[in-house]
C-alpha cells in the first residue's frame, strides 16, 4: 500500500509539473511582444545552454577519467615508493 501512495504521489508531482511549464509557456507566450520580443536575445540563450552544457559534460568526464586512472586512490604511506604508483 505504501508503495502505490508513492507511485501515486510521483506521478501527481511530475503531472503538477507539466501543467506549470505548459501554464509558464502558454503565458510567456502572452506577455509584452510574445515570443517574437526575445528573438533578439535568443542567439545568446543558445549559446549559454551550449556552453554549460559543454562545461558539465567536460567536468563530468574529468570525474569519471580521474577516477577510473586512479586518481582518487587515497595516499598510502606504508606502499612501497611512498604511496605513488609505479
Amino acid at each position: 500500500m505504501k508503495r502505490i501512495l508513492t507511485i501515486v504521489g510521483v506521478l501527481a508531482a511530475l503531472a503538477l509539473i507539466a501543467a506549470l511549464a505548459g501554464w509558464t509557456f502558454y503565458a510567456g507566450s502572452r506577455i509584452g511582444g510574445g515570443w517574437e520580443g526575445i528573438s533578439h536575445i535568443l542567439p545568446f540563450v543558445i549559446v549559454g545552454l551550449v556552453a554549460v552544457g559543454g562545461l558539465t559534460g567536460g567536468l563530468m568526464w574529468l570525474a569519471f577519467y580521474s577516477a577510473r586512472h586512479g586518481y582518487d586512490e587515497p595516499y598510502d604511506v606504508n606502499k612501497p615508493g611512498g604511496g605513488r604508483k609505479s
